[in-house]
């Protein structure tokens, strides 16, 4: 979904005028970075959840909730560099 929302901003910023180039790069970068930050805060709402639930294995959770906060920032990131 983010490669098509990707292409969709370059074909857009393809046929717009050139002062119009740089907003709709603007807009697909914004809607990057929206969406890594929405899947981090519901990897950290559910890891505290989960934590709640069963304080035990605090240490399990903590590992896998970074590793999704870090999928998913590193593929906002890699957005960020496709729209530039």
């Amino acid at each position: 979904m983010m490669m098509e929302l990707i292409s969709m901003g370059q074909e857009a910023a393809a046929h717009a005028a050139p002062v119009a180039t740089g907003i709709s790069g603007s807009i697909v970068g914004g809607l990057a970075g929206f969406g890594a930050a929405l899947g981090v805060g519901l990897i950290g709402s559910k890891a505290a959840e989960a934590v709640g639930r069963n304080p035990g294995a605090f240490g399990n959770i903590l590992t896998m909730s970074i590793i999704g906060m870090a999928l998913a920032e590193g593929l906002g990131i890699i957005a960020f560099f496709a729209v530039k």
